[in-house]
């Protein structure tokens, strides 16, 4: 038998590459992916609408890149700025930042250094409207909700939450340099979404939020009201929703009044269900709910060319 040689050069190697691998897999989280995912179903599919079928892969391309660099360099910088309450939070407590796994100060300088990627890329690549569209969403997430309202506001959700509905926007302006009032009801529609979801989470969370004194609304309000606020909002939804089927047609009003109508009964269970497992399955249906919504309207919006 032939024995085999010390693999003595290869393993500071392999050593190194993993390094590598999860600094890399540290700033990638550092933008948030499964948001940003979801911020990009909404954006691209819009840009499906505006164009009535494909847009070209060079704007597709800058939708996808810019609004993924805009979103993912504000989350960044939220990163950087709520450290302090992520290190207590046991939702939180392992991001990069706070477990010391990335400097604050290049956790900063790569969501600054993202955002200006996004807006490069959308201005060159698409036009000067989609970039500063883009750009107001990720200023908006970081001044208004981040640095403002998440931390001295009840109503930090229901007004910060706007930020996530910019995509939409930036998705009709990347193909048509303009903004439609579809693309306003699409705006709308992720804005009293945005409301419903969060505050199921925060329900989960409660705990979490007090302990760090973030005024979510079950800290500030307590938990039946936050049931009862779900309710409204999905109520709201449920009618904005359907106002896109003025220019999408009947069939996306019927698939939208169905998808409400899901969501609804399961804020409505809230009023009487006993625990919060009902919260639980409301969180995660509702991103099910907006990526189905909106790939709906570009469905109906592709096939009625």
């Amino acid at each position: 038998m032939i024995a085999e040689a010390p693999d003595i050069a290869v393993r500071p190697g392999i050593r190194q590459w993993t390094v590598t691998r999860q600094r890399l897999t540290d700033y990638l989280s550092l933008t948030k992916p499964r948001v940003m995912t979801l911020l990009l179903v909404t954006e691209l599919a819009t840009a499906l609408m505006a164009a009535r079928g494909w847009p070209g892969t060079l704007l597709m391309l800058a939708a996808l890149v810019g609004g993924a660099c805009s979103a993912g360099g504000a989350s960044a910088i939220n990163c950087w700025f709520d450290r302090d309450i992520d290190a207590v939070m046991a939702r939180t407590c392992t991001r990069p930042v706070p477990s010391g796994r990335i400097a604050p100060a290049n956790a900063l300088w790569f969501g600054v250094a993202l955002s200006a990627t996004g807006f490069l890329v959308l201005g060159v690549a698409a036009n000067l409207l989609a970039a500063f569209l883009a750009l107001a969403g990720g200023l908006f997430y970081v001044f208004v909700y981040t640095l403002w309202l998440k931390r001295s506001s009840r109503h930090n959700i229901v007004i910060g939450g706007a930020a996530g509905a910019f995509p939409p926007l930036v998705g009709w302006a990347v193909v048509t340099g303009s903004i439609s009032p579809l693309a306003v009801a699409l705006f709308a529609v992720v804005l009293f979404w945005t409301p419903p979801h969060f505050w199921s989470l925060s329900l989960l969370l409660e705990r979490q939020y007090r302990a760090v004194g973030v005024p979510m609304l079950p800290v500030v309000a307590g938990e039946g009201e936050t049931r009862r606020a779900i309710v409204r909002y999905a109520l709201v939804l449920l009618g904005v929703s359907i106002l896109p089927a003025i220019w999408l047609g009947p069939a996306y009003g019927v698939g939208a009044l169905l998808l409400g109508v899901l969501l609804l009964e399961l804020a409505l269970r809230g009023r009487s269900a006993e625990g919060l497992a009902w919260a639980s399955r409301l969180f995660h249906f509702s991103l099910a709910y907006l990526a189905l919504l909106f790939g709906l309207a570009a469905g109906t919006a592709i096939l009625a060319r």
